[in-house]
């Protein structure tokens, strides 16, 4: 089962600093076919203004990972971290049980980012801010693990995330294709951060989204030089 999301179809949110759209039911757009995929709860695609953010305010529960497609964010927090991530690299903040933080595009150019969030496995623990480096060369027609509850991927690099999943992404040239084969009973979703791609047969352009499940492999088919972010979550 593949339900494409067409990037039209997105809950929305329009202020002079931000342009959010919303996968998922998120602040003040509800869908109830649209609330959460299996422990994937927000996927927001935000484009910020440059001297602009999110002031400070408070999380707890919750794995939270921002992928950025282009410019930089900044973060900060009530646990006294401070970093900069940059287009192509991503950041994971586990909020456990409670963490203020703030996000900032200082740049001189809008940013912008996906916004995932997981439901972590267990409330509480102590809150956790950690951000890599995942150069998009590394990635070129190959899925890499950027986060992930799995032990031996965060061994590999992956940064760590309370939940059994991963956030995966790979840059495909056009013709290019990557495949991947989730465990039984997982719940998928994948979005083209840019270009366009098929997948199973299903054609995705920019910014669309898939809810996946119930597939034995998917195949991921650039038709044109793509991007993709990829979820699987139980």
């Amino acid at each position: 089962m593949i339900e494409k999301r067409p990037f039209d179809s997105l809950g929305r949110h329009d202020a002079d600093w931000l342009a959010a759209r919303y996968h998922f039911s998120f602040s003040g757009y509800h869908d109830p076919e649209r609330v959460h995929w299996g422990a994937l709860r927000v996927w927001n695609d935000d484009t910020i203004q440059p001297k602009t953010g999110f002031p400070p305010h408070p999380h707890s529960d919750m794995e939270i990972i921002t992928y950025v497609r282009s410019g930089a964010i900044t973060h900060q927090d009530s646990l006294g971290n401070r970093g900069r991530t940059e287009a192509g690299d991503v950041q994971v903040m586990s909020a456990g049980s409670g963490v203020t933080h703030a996000e900032y595009n200082l740049e001189d150019e809008a940013t912008t980012i996906y916004q995932i969030w997981i439901v972590p496995k267990e409330r509480g623990g102590k809150p956790y801010w950690g951000a890599a480096k995942f150069p998009k060369g590394d990635r070129s027609g190959a899925l890499v693990t950027l986060a992930s509850g799995f032990d031996d991927e965060q061994e590999a690099g992956a940064l760590p995330i309370r939940q059994d999943a991963r956030v995966l992404a790979a840059t495909l040239q056009k013709g290019q294709s990557v495949a991947y084969a989730p465990a039984p009973g997982r719940h998928l979703y994948l979005a083209v951060a840019q270009g366009e791609a098929t997948v199973n047969g299903v054609t995705l352009g920019a910014r669309d989204g898939a809810a996946i499940k119930d597939e034995n492999e998917i195949r991921v088919e650039a038709s044109a030089d793509a991007e993709i972010v990829l979820v699987d979550a139980p």
